[in-house]
C-alpha cells in the first residue's frame, strides 16, 4: 500500500523559511513554491500493528525534517525487522549456531550472505527450530557437545559443518558477543577454503571417551608417585628412576618393622601405596577394553600390523580420524598431528622451525612414544624402512629428530591401511 502526505504548507529557503516557522539546514528543504511529499511502502498487517508502523514512521519522518534525527529511509527499522522475522526460516541457507550451556545463540543467512534472522534459545528449542527448517546447512564450532547435536541434525537431513574455533576467529566482526560469534560461524563455513572437522560417530566418541579417563588415571598415579618420592625423600630415603622401582622399594619398606619412619608417616605411606594399587587396577581395566576392541575391529588389527602401532595407538587414532576419509593425502594426517616442521616464511625465504605440534596431543604423544619404542629394532632391520632409519643415524641426526621423523611416518603408514584397507608390509618400498 503506497500513501502520500503533503505538508499543509510549503516549505521555503533561507529567510523565508525562518519566518515561515520551518527550522532545520538539512539537505532535504525543497524549493520555495514545491509543496512537500514523501513515500511510505507499508506492508500488510493486522489493523494494531500497521496503526502503530505508520505512527512510528511518521514521527521519524518529521524528526527528520526538523534536524533531530537521520535522514529519512523509506521504511522504519521496525518494519525492516519484521520483515526479516517473516521471510527468515523460508530463506535460510546457512544456519550458524553458536553453542552454550543453557543457551544457544543463532544466526541464519541467506543465498547472498544476508542475515535474515537473529535469534538466542535453549538448546531444547534449538532442536526443535531446526527440525522445523528446510533442508540447510547447519554450523557450529568443533566444541563440547557439537557432535552430539550434529548427529541430530543430520538425521534431518542437514547438511553439518564442524569447524575448528580458531579457524572462525578471523570472521567475527566489531565486539565480540554471541550473536556475532554465531554470525562469524555462518560465514567462516560460506568459505571454500574452510576446513571442516568429520562429525564423529557414537562409537568414536565412546572410544575418545575411554582414552581420556585413562589419561587422567595416568595423570593422577603419576602424581601420586611424585608425591611418595618427596614424602619419602624429606625424611632420607631415595629411589631409583622408574615406576617399578619405586613400587618394589616402597613395599620393602613397608615390609620393614625397624624402619626411622613414624607410626603416622608409616600409615599415611601405607594408604598411598593402596591408592596406588587401585589406579593400576583401574588402567588395567581399560587397558583389557582396548585389546578387545582391537581385536574386534578389523580396521585396529591392520594398524597394529604397523611397528610402533600398538593397541592404545590403533584405538585413538580409529576413534580422532574414523578411517581417515578428512584427509586427501598421508602427509595431510601428519601435518594435522603436527608432525611436520612450523613454517615461517617470509620475502620468498623459506624458514623451517621446530615440529608444529598443532592438533590432536595425546594422539601424537602416543605416536611419537611407539616410533621411540620401535626405532631399536627397525633401524637392525634390512628393510627400506630401516635403511632411511640407519641413513639419518650414520648423517649425525638428533635422536629426538629421528623419532619425530619416524612417528610422522608412522602416520602416513596408518592413513594407507585406513585408506586403502592393506596392511602394513615390512618390504615395501619408503619414500625418503
Amino acid at each position: 500500500m503506497t500513501m502520500w502526505v503533503a505538508h499543509p504548507q510549503p516549505l521555503t529557503l533561507g529567510a523565508t523559511a525562518m519566518a515561515a516557522g520551518h527550522v532545520g539546514g538539512g539537505p532535504r528543504l525543497v524549493d520555495k513554491d514545491q509543496a512537500l511529499g514523501f513515500q511510505i511502502d507499508l506492508a500488510v498487517e493486522p489493523v494494531v500493528t500497521l496503526l502503530q508502523d505508520v505512527g512510528t514512521v511518521l514521527l521519524d519522518s518529521m524528526a527528520s525534517l526538523y534536524g533531530m534525527a537521520r535522514p529519512f529511509s523509506p521504511a522504519s527499522d521496525m518494519m525492516l525487522v519484521l520483515e526479516e522475522e517473516r521471510s527468515g526460516p523460508m530463506s535460510i541457507v546457512i544456519l550458524g549456531v553458536d553453542l552454550g550451556k543453557n543457551a544457544c545463540s543463532v544466526v541464519g543467512v541467506d543465498a547472498s550472505g544476508a542475515v535474515v534472522v537473529r535469534r538466542s534459545m535453549r538448546r531444547q528449542t534449538l532442536v526443535d527450530y531446526v527440525a522445523k527448517l528446510p533442508v540447510c546447512v547447519v554450523a557450529m564450532e568443533a566444541c563440547c557437545g557439537a557432535h552430539y547435536l550434529g548427529r541430530l541434525f543430520a538425521a534431518h537431513g542437514h547438511e553439518i559443518r564442524l569447524m575448528s574455533p580458531e579457524y572462525v576467529r578471523p570472521y567475527v566482526k566489531a565486539q565480540k558477543n554471541d550473536d556475532r560469534d554465531a554470525e562469524g560461524i555462518a560465514e567462516a563455513a560460506s568459505r571454500p577454503t574452510m576446513r571442516f572437522v568429520e562429525l564423529k560417530t557414537q562409537e568414536q566418541l565412546d572410544i575418545q571417551t575411554l582414552h581420556r579417563v585413562r589419561s587422567r588415571l595416568v595423570a593422577e598415579r603419576r602424581s601420586l608417585t611424585n608425591q611418595l618420592r618427596a614424602i619419602l625423600l624429606e625424611r632420607g630415603t631415595i629411589f631409583p628412576v622408574g615406576r617399578r622401582k619405586l613400587e618394589l622399594g616402597i613395599d620393602a619398606l613397608l615390609a620393614d618393622e625397624d624402619t626411622t619412619l613414624s607410626p603416622r608417616l608409616r600409615q599415611l605411606v601405607a594408604e598411598l601405596r593402596a591408592e596406588w594399587r587401585e589406579l593400576d587396577t583401574r588402567v588395567e581395566t581399560l587397558n583389557g577394553e582396548f585389546v578387545e576392541l582391537a581385536r574386534n575391529d578389523a580396521a585396529a588389527r591392520r594398524l597394529t600390523s604397523i611397528p610402533g602401532v600398538g593397541v592404545l595407538n590403533a584405538t585413538a587414532l580409529i576413534a580422532a580420524v574414523g578411517d581417515a576419509s578428512s584427509f586427501a593425502k598421508a602427509r595431510d594426517l601428519g601435518a594435522w598431528l603436527g608432525l611436520v616442521p612450523r613454517q615461517h616464511t617470509t620475502g620468498g625465504k623459506p624458514r623451517l622451525l621446530g615440529i608444529s605440534k598443532r592438533g590432536n596431543t595425546y594422539l601424537r604423544t602416543l605416536l611419537i612414544h611407539g616410533a621411540r619404542a620401535a626405532l631399536p629394532s627397525l633401524a637392525r632391520s634390512e628393510t627400506p624402512l630401516g635403511r632411511w632409519l640407519t641413513g639419518m643415524i650414520e648423517r649425525g641426526v638428533h635422536r629426538n629428530a629421528i623419532v619425530v621423523a619416524l612417528a610422522n611416518k608412522l602416520a602416513r603408514i596408518a592413513w594407507a591401511a585406513l585408506r586403502k584397507d592393506a596392511t602394513f608390509e615390512r618390504g615395501y618400498p619408503v619414500a625418503a
